[in-house]
């Protein structure tokens, strides 16, 4: 793992494996993806010019099934990111008992620069480039940064014409009117909140409830889902931000009036929304490096990668830190956490939620019997707060903390796997 972020990834990896002992097969097999593809997308441009974008797909690891991760349309997309991203995409699967193994997708550019339909041309061009790459019993894609139940279903609309028959099954989180799940498009945000409650109620049996007093980065699908939970579950959202900047005020904002504000703002012919929660000024303007500073018991990192590094983790006073991001701690902020007492609940785990109604949505349009909203929640919520008490139970039995705890409880699932399977590696010498 030569890539700086892949080796980041890696060392959450190598903590784990102090815990558990698992063969040097398995071991090696997890070091580094099982595949990765670079492309090109030509793309005709709505004043007639041809831009050719960047795109990648990795494959991490399938011993499990066939790989799962999310499509990303984002300027900083680069391989290494991808990688990092199907890396946690493996061990997120496989601590959640889903049978899939990690894949990641993504695209270099800024989206919002492109028109409605530039945009269904290129996830069309990205399609006609990786799809012997993907498939339903292959490899599995699913909405991430920057992409949505529309670009999904463009890109599945795609795959099925390139193969000449309807595959519905091929990509996840698509409209439901295309064969997407209920609850899929909520189901990141959801099923953090489920992880983050019955943490809660483990909290107030062992030490007594905290106060509910709570910041998020971040406001797109996921820290906004989240968000309106949590106000309706009695918790004071003290602060909250987009891109461009936040919001707070001590006494806790408004959070439906704050969504209902995201919609308003957005214009009728945009694909994304243009309208920024800091512009609500009768509230407190802040940066989101501040609101990642603020005095609360609960910090939700719902955005990017690296925003809490050993640069920033010293002046982190949360109490509690929940993942709902991919990768948003570094690995040497993790240990400045630790030391300060701040409980960090990790990505793979608090997040899961949306590769989990993924696989519900794929289990779906395989057998062709639909599930209703209540039916997926219900499945979600036992699925997530199963895995939550499980790892939450090895991080106190192991007195290490909750992340290589769900690394542990990964890393037991994946051994096995690999294991049972055995290498082709050792078939090849043989023959």
């Amino acid at each position: 793992m030569t890539n700086s972020l892949l080796t980041d990834a890696s060392r959450r990896l190598d903590r784990a494996l102090k815990y558990i002992t698992i063969s040097e097969d398995a071991t090696e097999r997890l070091k580094a993806p099982k595949a990765s593809l670079k492309v090109s997308i030509p793309v005709r441009m709505d004043d007639g010019s041809l831009r050719v974008f960047e795109g990648y797909r990795v494959h991490f690891d399938d011993t499990r099934g066939p790989t799962k991760g999310g499509i990303r349309f984002h300027p900083q997309v680069n391989l290494d990111e991808v990688q990092s991203l199907a890396f946690w995409m493996t061990f997120k699967c496989a601590a959640l008992n889903i049978p899939f193994g990690g894949a990641k997708g993504g695209i270099t550019l800024n989206p919002k620069e492109l028109s409605k339909a530039e945009l269904e041309r290129l996830s069309r061009g990205y399609i006609d480039a990786i799809a012997n790459f993907i498939g339903p019993d292959t490899d599995i894609p699913a909405p991430d940064v920057y992409t949505n139940p529309m670009i999904m279903g463009w890109m599945m609309d795609q795959y099925s014409i390139i193969r000449q028959q309807r595959t519905p099954a091929v990509i996840t989180g698509k409209p439901v009117a295309l064969g997407g799940s209920l609850g899929r498009a909520t189901a990141t945000g959801t099923g953090a909140f489920y992880v983050l409650e019955a943490i809660m109620a483990q909290l107030q049996t062992n030490q007594g409830l905290p106060s509910k007093t709570v910041a998020i980065q971040g406001f797109g699908n996921a820290g906004s889902v989240v968000a309106r939970h949590l106000f309706d579950a009695g918790y004071t959202i003290v602060a909250v931000s987009d891109s461009r900047g936040g919001i707070y005020t001590p006494s806790g904002l408004d959070i439906p009036s704050i969504q209902q504000f995201k919609a308003d703002t957005r214009s009728v012919k945009a694909v994304y929304c243009d309208g920024s929660v800091c512009s609500l000024v009768e509230h407190e303007i802040i940066t989101n490096e501040e609101l990642l500073k603020l005095d609360v018991d609960i910090l939700i990192p719902a955005a990017l990668e690296n925003q809490i590094t050993a640069a920033n983790a010293d002046a982190i006073r949360a109490r509690y830190i929940f993942e709902v991001a991919n990768g948003p701690i570094s690995a040497d902020a993790d240990d400045i956490l630790e030391a300060k007492g701040i409980t960090v609940f990790p990505d793979i785990l608090v997040n899961a939620g949306g590769v989990t109604v993924s696989y519900f949505e794929w289990v779906q349009n395989r057998s062709g019997l639909y599930w209703s909203l209540e039916e997926v929640n219900q499945r979600l919520k036992q699925q997530m707060v199963a895995a939550a008490n499980t790892i939450w139970t090895i991080a106190q039995t192991q007195n290490t903390s909750v992340r290589t705890a769900a690394y542990v409880h990964a890393l037991n699932s994946l051994g096995a796997a690999m294991d049972a399977r055995g290498t082709r590696a050792d078939y090849v010498a043989q023959k």
